[in-house]
Order: C-alpha cells, then sequence, then structure tokens
C-alpha cells in the first residue's frame, strides 16, 4: 500500500470514528426502533401548560383547605366506651365499705379492683360470676345494681374503669417516642395519639401517614395527609381511633424533587413540612446558567392523575422579568422534575463542539489531498 492510500485511510478512520460521537450513548437498529414506535409515542398523553395566573388559581383550589369533619364529631359525641377482658374494674358500694374495700383502704383501686377474667366475667360477692365484657359501664352499673337488690334493700352503686388493659393502638415510624397507648374512656384522635407521641420526628413524610385498621375481618390501609391537617386545617385527615389500630409515619425518602439542565448545581431536593415553590428549588441549586440557561424554558413535570394522561407539563415563560414572579407561588409536589433548558446558542455551540473533531479530520484529509496533488 503506497503512502498517499494509507494517508487516506487514516484520515476515513478518524473521520468514521469522530463521527460517531456526534450522536452519544448506545444505539439501537433501525427495525427494532419502527417495531417499537408506538411504544414511545407519548404524545397524547401529555397535558402542557403555561405556568399563568389563572393556572396557578386552579391548581389552589385544588390544594385541601380548612374544613370541618362532622362524621368525626359525631362519633366523639357518641363515643362510649365498651369493657373487655384483662380491664379492672371499681366498683363502689354506698353504704357498705366491705363490699367497696375488702383488700384494705390504702390499696390503689387498680389493685384492689375487680379483674376482668379470660372469659369475660369478674366475681363480686353475692352475686358470684357476672358477665361484663362487650358491655359499657352503665350497663354493668344496671346488672350489678338489679342482682344485689336481692340481697341489699335499693343499693348505690357506681361502676368505673380503673384500668384499661384491654384495648390498646400501635404507633410507630419516624414520631420522637414510638410507643402502644392504651384505649381509655376519653375518645382518642389521630392527632391525640401523635402529641401523645411527642410529635413527628425531622424525618418524617407528612403526606403519607397509613392508618391499618381490621375491619370485619379484613385489614384495611388507609394513607392520610398530615401537611393537609396540620398546615391547612382539614380536618376530613382526622379519624377515631379504634382498638389495634396501627399509625404509622414513613420516612420522608420519597418526598423528592429533581432539580435539573441548565442549572449551576443540579440535585435532588427534599420536601420539608413547609412545602416547596419552584423559586425555591431554582435557588437551592445556584440558579440557573446565567450564560447558556433559556429563561424562557423552565419546565416542571409531574405525574397526571387524569385517566388518559400520563404527565402533566408546565412551562414557565420568564422572558419577561415580571412572570419569574409567579415562581415563588407554584408549589412543586413530591417527585417532580424540574428542568431547565438552555439557550438556542448555547445548544448551537455544543453541536459545533461535537462537530469540531469531524471538521478538522476533513480539513486534514483535504489538506493530505492537495499535497499528493502538487506532488
Amino acid at each position: 500500500m503506497n503512502t498517499k492510500l494509507k494517508l487516506l485511510t487514516i484520515a476515513l478512520l478518524s473521520t468514521v470514528a469522530t463521527a460517531c460521537t456526534v450522536v452519544p450513548g448506545g444505539h439501537l437498529d433501525d427495525v427494532e426502533l419502527a417495531e417499537n414506535e408506538e411504544a414511545f409515542d407519548i404524545s397524547e398523553q401529555v397535558n402542557a401548560k403555561y405556568i399563568t395566573p389563572k393556572v396557578l388559581a386552579e391548581l389552589k383550589q385544588a390544594e385541601p383547605t380548612a374544613s370541618v369533619n362532622l362524621k368525626l364529631e359525631q362519633q366523639v359525641q357518641d363515643y362510649n366506651y365498651v369493657i373487655g377482658k384483662g380491664d379492672v374494674l371499681s366498683i363502689t358500694v354506698w353504704d357498705h365499705p366491705e363490699l367497696t374495700i375488702p383488700a384494705g383502704q390504702f390499696r390503689s383501686a387498680g389493685e384492689s379492683g375487680n379483674v376482668v377474667h379470660s372469659d369475660g366475667t369478674l366475681f363480686y360477692p353475692y352475686i358470684g360470676k357476672v358477665k361484663v365484657a362487650g358491655l359499657k359501664v352503665t350497663e354493668v352499673r344496671e346488672l350489678i345494681t338489679k342482682r344485689l337488690a336481692r340481697y341489699i334493700e335499693n343499693p348505690q352503686i357506681d361502676v368505673a374503669v380503673a384500668a384499661f388493659r384491654s384495648k390498646r393502638t400501635f404507633v410507630t415510624g419516624e414520631v420522637k417516642q414510638p410507643a402502644v397507648l392504651p384505649i381509655t374512656n376519653v375518645p382518642m384522635t389521630l392527632l391525640d395519639a401523635l402529641n401523645v407521641t411527642g410529635g413527628l420526628s425531622p424525618l418524617a413524610d407528612w403526606r403519607s401517614v397509613t392508618l391499618t385498621r381490621n375491619e370485619n375481618n379484613q385489614t384495611k390501609e388507609e394513607t392520610l395527609d398530615l401537611y393537609a391537617l396540620y398546615q391547612k386545617g382539614d380536618m376530613s385527615q382526622n379519624r377515631l381511633i379504634q382498638h389495634n389500630d396501627i399509625i404509622h409515619v414513613p420516612r420522608n425518602d420519597a418526598l423528592k424533587v429533581f432539580v435539573m439542565g441548565d442549572v449551576k448545581q443540579p440535585q435532588t431536593q427534599v420536601l420539608t413540612r413547609a412545602g416547596l415553590t419552584l423559586a425555591e428549588a431554582l435557588n437551592n441549586t445556584g440558579g440557573m446558567s446565567e450564560t447558556t440557561g433559556d429563561v424562557s424554558g423552565l419546565f416542571v413535570l409531574r405525574a397526571s392523575t387524569e385517566e388518559d394522561k400520563l404527565v402533566d407539563v408546565y412551562q414557565l415563560d420568564a422572558s419577561n422579568g415580571a412572570m419569574l414572579l409567579l415562581s415563588t407561588q407554584f408549589e412543586l409536589k413530591p417527585l417532580d422534575i424540574v428542568y431547565v433548558t438552555s439557550a438556542p446558542i448555547a445548544r448551537w455551540n455544543r453541536v459545533i463542539m461535537q462537530l469540531l473533531p469531524t471538521f478538522t479530520s476533513i480539513r486534514y484529509m483535504s489538506d493530505t489531498y492537495n499535497d499528493f496533488d502538487d506532488k
């Protein structure tokens, strides 16, 4: 092979190798792409909107607002503790101390009270075993009064629960003091249970608290939004706690927002209980690049709640500086993607930088031809 052909071969190989870098990443066969083209066409499932005052108002309406919970209020008013196995009852028969404190006056009510045994009964003098499990305190009072009336004339009886041991709820996860809380004769709501455990920890996920409950021999799990409850006053997120309920507060690992594109420091940010706006997310990354960022191309991608849509895309055109103020009112949600596009000139410069090695090789090949032609 002569020298001219060798140089030409080297130049062509260099050109082909360099040209491969113009399209970075892996390469799929054209036939394979054609067969799967429909799978990647999601244009009909994209819901695109500009961020305008009208759109912000629509999003605001979809946010939780302060509201009352009439169902919960009624449940609290109608609440009445039901005695269960293991509870200790304090039964007082007025003018009959031998029945009221048979074990001594210096013992506590829990120690000297009447324990509800595993068969749901307790023993009381004169009347023997009494089935009390499943009854309310008032029903037990009427039952014992009726039976004692055979032995004591017009008995005056008072019944109270001295120790609540039959019912409890479990509070787990990111609370300051996870605990097993007894269910008492005072109705306990979700807020009450969390307050007793010291409140939520700094790593708690406020928006995804789960309440697991057994109803009709079926386990049901409900997700509650404490952000709406605490921050917005939405009482519809509160619940009356029942026996064996499990309240779990997860970590905030899933409360992430991804900021990428032409910003100074692309990063993943965690939503706090105070929320995060688009302006805050951009500022936390150091802002978009002033030399290459496109102020008209600020995008927020969000999983759509509409059945026939896959993603909602919100675009903020901040070429008019006043519109940038809207970014302070746009609230981000978990797993949102904030993307800042590059300015057209910046994209052109990057293409030129990719093509420059190819141009250089072609120029080198052309010069080589000219040199040999001169000779």
